[in-house]
């Protein structure tokens, strides 16, 4: 027998001509719905071997405190942003009676696609989510929201599906991280980014080349890499330090990677800051383990997840509305410590 894709609510109400609202009341029996109408519905939905979710809605209704569990998917659990994410995430949910059930993407699509599926079947009250760096299909977290679960996005945001999220002002803390460097006296400042596909990319991207032209300063693609560990940056980073017109700063994406060109840097000779400034974004613990300390954009994992928390619980206990997508952004900070020059 050949194996179909399980249909939702939607497909329901497609197939019938009718609202989500009309199908999800005939599943339950309504008696607002004719009894004729209700049983064609129930049947097609049997046929198609659908399973309907209707924790999350019980809960939304429910005068009582039953145990519920929100699914949260991590991209990668040792990364300490995320991880700061997750213990935001859990004394939030903790304090307010709910359980998690967490699973780590580990920035597959693939495995994404496995994970909210499974949180489906286990009728998870909502789920709480940052997409892989590879996902650009969106059909399961559309599959989710068409069966009714609260989702939330943090960080990496899903641009293909209108729902809540949690985001930080990724730009303005670019903008603010470039300008410093301007400030204290750099001119030819490198970017190490990644995928841009992903938002917090083209943001953190966009914050940089403004900031480059609002100081009158050309923007060089060869000061561009796409890089975004330590162990990339510790490859690359000698072709540009190498350059005749060498850079003379470098803003990375996170942590790691900066701390990648400050031991590459360091190991070439280079004084750090006189000679060569770096600036991270996270300000992880790693960002006070180096000599020069980093400077850092410090992202507040922690209350990301707080809010991210706030809201899915808001979703499912009914006082914040599931067809409303929550937009919440949570302002980063410049930390200066010794890789850049004082002002």
């Amino acid at each position: 027998m050949q194996e179909h894709t399980p249909i939702t609510m939607k497909d329901i109400a497609a197939a019938f001509g009718v609202s989500v609202a009309t199908v999800s009341r005939a599943l339950k029996d309504s008696p607002r719905i004719s009894a004729d109408r209700r049983e064609r519905i129930k049947a097609y939905a049997r046929e198609h071997n659908f399973t309907p979710n209707f924790l999350a809605e019980s809960l939304r209704n429910s005068k009582t405190r039953p145990l519920h569990v929100i699914g949260v998917i991590i991209p990668q659990i040792n990364h300490f942003y995320f991880s700061s994410i997750l213990s935001g995430i859990e004394e939030e949910a903790t304090a307010r009676g709910y359980q998690l059930m967490v699973a780590q993407s580990d920035e597959r699509y693939e495995r994404e696609v496995r994970i909210c599926q499974s949180f489906l079947e286990n009728k998870v009250c909502g789920i709480i989510v940052s997409q892989a760096k590879d996902t650009s299909k969106y059909d399961h977290f559309q599959r989710l929201m068409d069966n009714g679960v609260p989702l939330v996005f943090y960080d990496r945001i899903c641009t293909g599906v209108d729902c809540s999220r949690v985001v930080v002002d990724d730009y303005m803390g670019a903008l603010t991280a470039v300008t410093h460097l301007i400030d204290t006296g750099c001119r030819r400042i490198a970017f190490y980014g990644t995928s841009m596909k992903l938002e917090i990319s083209k943001n953190r991207f966009n914050g940089y080349k403004d900031a480059l032209l609002r100081h009158g300063l050309a923007f060089d693609e060869r000061y561009v890499r796409m890089c975004d560990n330590r162990a990339d940056a510790e490859q690359i980073t000698p072709e540009l330090l190498e350059m005749s017109d060498r850079p003379d700063a470098f803003f990375a994406v996170n942590d790691d990677t900066a701390i990648g060109v400050l031991y590459t840097a360091k190991r070439m000779g280079f004084l750090v800051p006189d000679e060569v400034s770096i600036c991270g974004f996270t300000n992880g613990e790693r960002a006070v383990a180096c000599d020069p300390m980093l400077t850092t954009v410090e992202q507040r994992g922690k209350v990301v997840g707080e809010e991210a928390a706030n809201i899915l619980i808001g979703q499912v206990e009914g006082s914040i509305p599931l067809d409303h997508a929550e937009k919440r952004i949570v302002r980063t900070r410049l930390i200066v410590r010794g890789t850049t020059r004082k002002v």
